[in-house]
């Protein structure tokens, strides 16, 4: 992971992918335990929940761009 110590992310090193999926993750409160304990640590239905928000993202910003 991209972690700069215990708690700091250092988004810097990650793929655009990457940062919207931790900033999504942040948004639905498991920011923290995928600091703790790592992406695995999370329930199918937590990583749905960040795939789907994810998705609807990148269709929103997709969208954006064609309209702007």
């Amino acid at each position: 992971m991209f972690f700069m110590d215990e708690n700091k992310v250092d988004f810097e090193k990650m793929t655009p992918a990457e940062r919207l999926k931790y900033e999504v993750a942040e948004e639905v409160g498991l920011a923290d335990k995928v600091r703790q304990y790592g992406w695995r640590s999370l329930t199918a239905k937590e990583s749905g929940r960040i795939g789907g928000l994810m998705t609807k993202k990148r269709r929103e910003m997709k969208q954006d761009k064609k309209d702007g």
